[in-house]
């Protein structure tokens, strides 16, 4: 009988104990929840640094993206917007995050002036590798599945001179965004001095860009990227029409932390 009530006493305790496990975590999933600011829009810049961009023209890229954001037709569109929040990353065949742009949350004239100024005077990371497209594709997903925002609209933007030639193949990471609902739109930046650039639209077409409502704006080189990069953040500012919704990022999260466990 003693023994009767000890197992008894025991499943009880046990039952407490993992009750009392479950309401935390259930607290800390709410809390969590709670925390993700709504926006409109999250949207990752991965900007290439690698070696085949000089001095010159790494001028060109941070002048041409913070001069776009200085514009009064978008900083008219994304005050339409229910908040912009927007980050920026250099990339090659490693990813420095000490060089990177921290999430901003843009929604008023001054927030946007801010972050123009911070991305013109952002300093190179000064490792150059090799073009790895993939990895990036990879951290872009990364900034969008950890960070504090909720987005109705998810996109990643890579600009670049060339091709994957190091690192993550492409395929893997365009549909891990794919599958989280994340858009990669791509602005390559064709060079006439890489006889591979004269497919680059092609490549970035068929190997770079995914999700739907995709799209290239390609510049005819470096001096054409604030013209190609002024059109593309007016295209991807323009108001939502379709209702849709993608997946919110507590869910991301949970769902980027599993496939990392297991690959």
């Amino acid at each position: 009988m003693d023994k009767e009530k000890t197992s008894t006493s025991l499943t009880r305790s046990l039952f407490r104990t993992a009750l009392a496990v479950w309401a935390t975590a259930a607290l800390h999933y709410v809390a969590d929840a709670r925390a993700q600011t709504p926006v409109s829009i999250e949207l990752v810049f991965a900007v290439d640094t690698s070696r085949s961009v000089d001095g010159f023209e790494y001028s060109l890229l941070m002048k041409g993206i913070a001069n776009a954001f200085r514009t009064p037709e978008v900083i008219d569109l994304i005050g339409q917007q229910d908040g912009v929040a927007v980050t920026l990353f250099q990339w090659s065949s490693e990813i420095n995050e000490q060089y990177m742009l921290p999430w901003h949350l843009l929604k008023h004239s001054a927030d946007i002036l801010a972050f123009a100024d911070k991305v013109e005077g952002a300093e190179r990371d000064p490792y150059r590798g090799f073009t790895a497209i993939g990895g990036a594709i990879d951290f872009g997903v990364r900034l969008i599945s950890e960070n504090d925002f909720e987005g109705r609209q998810l996109k990643i933007d890579i600009s670049g001179d060339g091709r994957n030639n190091s690192g993550t193949a492409l395929a893997a990471p365009r549909q891990k965004a794919k599958a989280l609902g994340i858009v990669i739109n791509g602005l390559p930046i064709l060079t006439h001095t890489d006889s591979e650039s004269y497919d680059l639209v092609s490549y970035y077409r068929g190997n770079v860009i995914a999700g739907p409502g995709a799209f290239i704006e390609a510049a005819n080189e470096y001096e054409d990227f604030a013209r190609a990069f002024l059109r593309k953040l007016r295209r991807e500012m323009a108001p939502l029409v379709s209702h849709e919704k993608s997946a919110p990022p507590t869910l991301l999260r949970e769902i980027h932390a599993f496939q990392t466990s297991v690959n």
